[in-house]
């Protein structure tokens, strides 16, 4: 039995959450895909007054890189292992661009011609000039799917050239998504930006704060504000809206959304005791931990410069708030009672 939820601005309400029984993002859910989600280093060149201290650093911390290089391949041999043959990898920071050799990770990684697909995304406050950008449309041009969550802070970088970026960036072919996390005290006027965003044609999303471990969203939201972040601004590509997420009630019946940033604000976050692929379809590094799970505060799986080891089969879920995206969209199924 299968139903397709509409993708209206209306409709991610009548999905059912508290009868949601597996989910996951769909590309994992029907493919040989592995996702990695990459914390390179903390370090950013902005230093915005809103971070949290354990997001940034003000020095470099990058590791060697050949030790990047070494679990790059690492990773894909152990997922290969595994059966996985496809690959998602998506750099983030502080910022990753900020890295003076980031551009050599990204030509080894597209440098692997044997999957049958592999795509990159990146989040990343934009800050680099059109040379730099130019070379990286250059490396990537080969991969089947690129994409960028673009940070904007109003502190640091120019409303009008940042959206310029955007576009330049969707013109060639890159899924762009501007990236606001919303904060209870500034959410009308970060909002009102966001409505300018989204009027030149930029997707934009809608972030709900956590706290400073990561671990729950805060206080502080009105009705008015927790219904914009569930409804508002659908993600779209080519002029179409797009579904990332699938969800699976009982009864079978399915649903979609666009994407998991939404799962924080209808409280869609807590799975302990599911079975969930994190550490076996995908993993994540922070950077010189390799884990399954931002999210999972357990024993790493190792260390980049140690050596590390996946996990050969899916595992139950440990954590009670799963609040990060890139650990909600792993494809999990809930045990039967």
């Amino acid at each position: 039995m299968t139903l397709i939820e509409s993708m209206n601005l209306n409709s991610y309400d009548k999905i059912p959450w508290t009868d949601i029984t597996s989910f996951g993002q769909q590309t994992m859910l029907k493919s040989h895909l592995f996702t990695v989600s990459w914390i390179l280093a903390r370090f950013c060149n902005y230093s915005c007054s809103y971070c949290w201290p354990y997001a940034r650093s003000s020095t470099p911390d990058h590791q060697d890189l050949e030790i990047y290089l070494k679990a790059l391949d690492s990773i894909k041999a152990q997922a290969r292992a595994n059966g996985f043959t496809d690959f998602h990898f998506s750099f983030s920071g502080g910022e990753p661009t900020a890295y003076k050799y980031f551009g050599e990770i990204i030509d080894h990684y597209c440098s692997d011609t044997a999957p049958d697909y592999q795509s990159i995304h990146m989040t990343t406050n934009l800050s680099p000039g059109s040379k730099w950008w130019n070379k990286w449309l250059e490396s990537t041009k080969t991969l089947h799917r690129r994409s960028i969550t673009a940070s904007y802070h109003a502190e640091f970088a120019n409303e009008q050239e940042f959206g310029d970026k955007c576009l330049q960036l969707i013109d060639n072919e890159t899924f762009v998504t501007i990236n606001q996390v919303m904060v209870p005290e500034m959410f009308e006027e970060l909002y009102e930006r966001l409505e300018r965003f989204a009027a030149r044609g930029i997707n934009v999303t809608l972030k709900p704060q956590s706290d400073p471990t990561a671990s729950y969203v805060v206080h502080g939201y009105t009705e008015d504000q927790i219904a914009k972040m569930r409804q508002g601004f659908p993600q779209k590509w080519n002029g179409e809206q797009i579904a990332q997420i699938a969800l699976y009630d009982s009864e079978g019946t399915k649903y979609e959304l666009d994407q998991a940033e939404r799962f924080n604000a209808f409280g869609f976050n807590k799975f302990h005791g599911w079975e969930c692929n994190a550490g076996y379809q995908g993993c994540v590094i922070r950077e010189n931990e390799v884990k399954r799970s931002y999210s999972c505060h357990d024993y790493p799986l190792g260390t980049l410069d140690g050596g590390f080891e996946l996990f050969k089969a899916p595992q139950e879920c440990i954590t009670y708030s799963c609040v990060s995206s890139a650990d909600s969209k792993i494809p999990k199924r809930k045990h039967n009672d």
